[in-house]
């Protein structure tokens, strides 16, 4: 044990409970910021299916590219 002379200063008693609640308080403060700040973590225990994404106008030219095409296509869609 890394930290074994701990025990010699705290006892077991206390020392265990106190970082069992320190891991128990932490994991809380991290789960109640994610379910406050997000809207899809409240979502997702819910069990509400994902929304789907949308293409934007500003995505065409990207989704595009990712097609097979010919270098004249290619070409049109970088001059634009």
């Amino acid at each position: 044990m890394i930290n074994g002379k701990m025990w010699l200063v705290v006892k077991p008693t206390v020392g265990i409970p106190l970082m069992l609640g320190g891991v128990v308080v932490s994991a809380l403060s991290v789960h109640t910021a994610i379910l406050l700040n997000t809207t899809w973590f409240p979502a997702f225990l819910q069990g509400k299916p994902r929304a789907a994404a949308s293409l934007s106008d500003s995505t065409a030219p990207a989704v595009a590219l990712m097609k097979p095409g010919t270098p004249n296509e290619y070409a049109a869609l970088l001059v634009k």
